[in-house]
């Protein structure tokens, strides 16, 4: 059996949540820019619904599952994540506050990259990004690779250097070298997916 869904409306001709997409259609379908979601779970739904639509637009419904779930992550902190539109492709990473969803700092796209040096980039910029903050809050990501590549402070990445990623693998050399030559308190976690759904900093393009 599907698992039953819960339909956020946050604008049409009735706001709030709906058990059905029958109840939901009806208040959307054939409204002007209407705005609705569905989600996995009826607690999901009533979090989601506390916030606004441009928090989720274009983004995985699972997105804010981690607010409802029993063992949450540590907050205040930053999650980090990567998108690329190939391997290699065009690659670009952020990090994002976990909390709040409000990004901290962007990067790319930069051409023939990988996912997993995206993410490796993403901690190493989170915890530099940090360190010059002087906070200690700890780094998620959802890469188990990245968070391993950074406690040994090597991209180990089979990534062919060429013409086109120079820049890249300058940005990787300057990673490694920051992390050889700086100490930090910040744990590096891994964001458990299964449970909390994707990352604050996903780009939503899977």
């Amino acid at each position: 059996m599907p698992r039953q869904k819960f339909y956020v409306v946050w604008k049409g001709r009735r706001t709030g949540i709906f058990p059905t997409w029958e109840a939901c259609s009806a208040q959307v379908l054939n409204y002007p820019e209407a705005e609705y979601k569905a989600f996995d779970s009826l607690p999901a739904a009533q979090a989601a619904f506390r916030q606004s639509y441009a928090d989720f637009k274009g983004k995985p419904a699972s997105l804010g599952n981690w607010r409802t779930a029993a063992t949450q992550p540590i907050r205040p902190s930053i999650c980090v994540d990567a998108a690329c539109d190939g391997s290699p492709g065009k690659v670009e990473w952020q990090g994002v506050d976990t909390e709040t969803g409000r990004p901290v700092f962007r990067r790319g796209p930069y051409p023939d990259g990988t996912n997993n040096v995206g993410e490796f980039l993403g901690i190493v910029h989170a915890l530099a990004w940090m360190k010059r903050k002087n906070l200690a809050w700890p780094i998620y990501s959802d890469s188990e690779n990245a968070i391993l590549w950074v406690k040994a402070q090597k991209c180990r990445t089979k990534l062919a250097q060429t013409d086109k990623n120079a820049e890249l693998f300058d940005l990787i050399a300057r990673a490694e070298t920051w992390l050889a030559e700086n100490a930090y308190p910040n744990l590096v976690l891994k964001w458990e997916t299964d449970v909390w759904g994707e990352t604050p900093a996903d780009f939503g393009r899977k």
